[in-house]
């Protein structure tokens, strides 16, 4: 389920980065076709009529010079006219100042008076532009006489303009640039598939590598160096995978370890019970001892599936913390004394400091779990004649409780691996003691459910020290 979940997933990736690209590959090309075509569409009829505007002011001064409203029988003017109206296939109106169409190449309005804005605006001798309406453009040029500094307008040239011309030009840049743009599109398309490909094609090489590890294989490390990014999740992957292989092998080896504990006390109490059924007889001093050999056996089995229930409890997410307000000084100086028995027998001295009284909100349950198997293992791993020390502080905000001793020690290597379960830096010592391997592993729950923080301090021969900092006040 797992591989075709993650098949899926880099298909859905694969499909998005390709639409991503073609987007940002298609999305620039229409823009840029688009403001070309509407930019060429401007220029044009700018263009258009400007010519036409010019062409037209030409004609006022010819017909200015000629002084045509007075003498309109002109066959050269008319015929200029003519010719430029043709070559704009379009129509010249000439008006007089009593707004009287005295000219119009159509022949169709002659005689005729207009009142049309644009003429009255004209006649005012305001600049009028332009104006483009369907296939035509229309705009209106003054016919003046007098001089440079005192001109005086006689009449106005209304001139159209087809625009056909510019239509059909612009229509075929458009099918041009159609054309261009399926090209673009093709390539843009086909680009997309190669690069949506090379992009998912490291994650795909992670996902085959990664997959051994869905079926159980944590042998081998990914080697992917197809960029910087796979190459840094590699890493990062291979730190986890190291990881994972070393609680691997504590978990195998604790399996081991604790069939070997499980089985050690049910066999001594088989061994004890045959002896004691096939003695006829038996003394009740010989009954005494072996019935206290077996109770130690069963004291032993039990604290083994203690600690195992213990830690199954606090693995829980849902696991309730039951706070109350604690003397804390109290607290340890109950936990101090069970553990003194055993520290006398150890011949290890037990000191407690106090800094000030500290009160705090926390589970006395599973705190005593934790700062119990600190201490008896301060204890268990020290040297005869050696020390304890355990040394109560608090600030505003968190109590501190640190335990040192002046035992073993811990090896620099295995520091970063103490609180993981089911390790333990001298095996052989501590199946000799009894450890499980799982206690350090309570511990650091009990502490981080309270939302504190441990830490470890160690010299090989010299003892180590163990600093846990709780808040003061339980906060969820």
């Amino acid at each position: 389920m797992l591989k075709m979940n993650v098949k899926k997933f880099l298909r859905s990736l694969n499909f998005r980065i390709m639409v991503f690209l073609i987007l940002i590959g298609i999305i620039p090309a229409l823009m840029v076709a688009g403001g070309f075509l509407a930019s060429y569409d401007r220029l044009s009829m700018t263009q258009l009529g400007n010519d036409v505007r010019n062409q037209c002011q030409i004609l006022a001064t010819q017909l200015s010079s000629a002084n045509y409203f007075e003498n309109m029988d002109n066959q050269t003017l008319e015929g200029e006219m003519t010719q430029l109206a043709t070559l704009y296939d379009g129509r010249i109106i000439i008006i007089d100042e009593d707004l009287k169409i005295v000219e119009d190449t159509y022949d169709l309005e002659s005689g005729k008076t207009i009142i049309a804005e644009s003429v009255i605006r004209c006649f005012r001798g305001e600049t009028v532009d332009y104006r483009q309406g369907g296939r035509f453009i229309e705009l209106t040029v003054p016919i003046t006489t007098g001089g440079e500094n005192d001109q005086t307008i006689i009449g106005v040239i209304l001139v159209t303009a087809s625009t056909d011309t510019q239509t059909a030009n612009l229509e075929a840049l458009r099918q041009s640039m159609e054309t261009w743009l399926v090209a673009i599109g093709i390539c843009v398309f086909a680009l997309a598939i190669l690069l949506s490909n090379w992009l998912v094609k490291p994650l795909r090489h992670m996902n085959q590598s990664v997959s051994g590890l869905v079926d159980g294989a944590l042998a081998d490390d990914l080697d992917i160096h197809d960029c910087t990014e796979t190459e840094k999740i590699s890493d990062t992957f291979n730190l986890m995978l190291a990881k994972l292989r070393r609680i691997e092998e504590s978990r195998q080896e604790f399996v081991s370890n604790v069939s070997h504990e499980l089985k050690t006390p049910l066999a001594s109490m088989k061994v004890l019970a045959d002896s004691l059924l096939v003695q006829e007889g038996a003394p009740v001093e010989l009954y005494q001892e072996f019935m206290k050999d077996i109770a130690e056996e069963i004291d032993r089995e039990n604290t083994i599936i203690s600690d195992l229930l213990t830690l199954v409890k606090m693995d829980r997410k849902t696991t309730e913390v039951n706070v109350a307000v604690t003397d804390i000084n109290e607290f340890l100086e109950q936990i101090l004394k069970r553990l003194r028995p055993i520290a006398e027998k150890e011949k290890v001295e037990v000191v407690f400091e106090s800094n000030r009284s500290v009160s705090a909100e926390i589970d006395a349950t599973k705190l005593s779990l934790a700062f119990t198997n600190l201490v008896e293992n301060a204890i268990k791993y020290n040297k005869e004649n050696g020390w304890v020390r355990v040394t109560l502080d608090a600030d505003h905000k968190y109590f501190y409780v640190k335990v040192s001793d002046s035992g073993i020690g811990i090896p620099q290597e295995s520091l970063d691996n103490i609180f993981e379960r089911f390790y333990r830096c001298d095996k052989s010592h501590s199946r000799e003691i009894g450890g499980t391997g799982l206690g350090l592993a309570i511990t650091k729950n009990a502490v981080v459910a309270h939302g504190g923080a441990i830490k470890v301090q160690s010299v090989v021969g010299e003892g180590t020290t163990f600093t846990v900092r709780i808040p003061l006040r339980y906060i969820v």
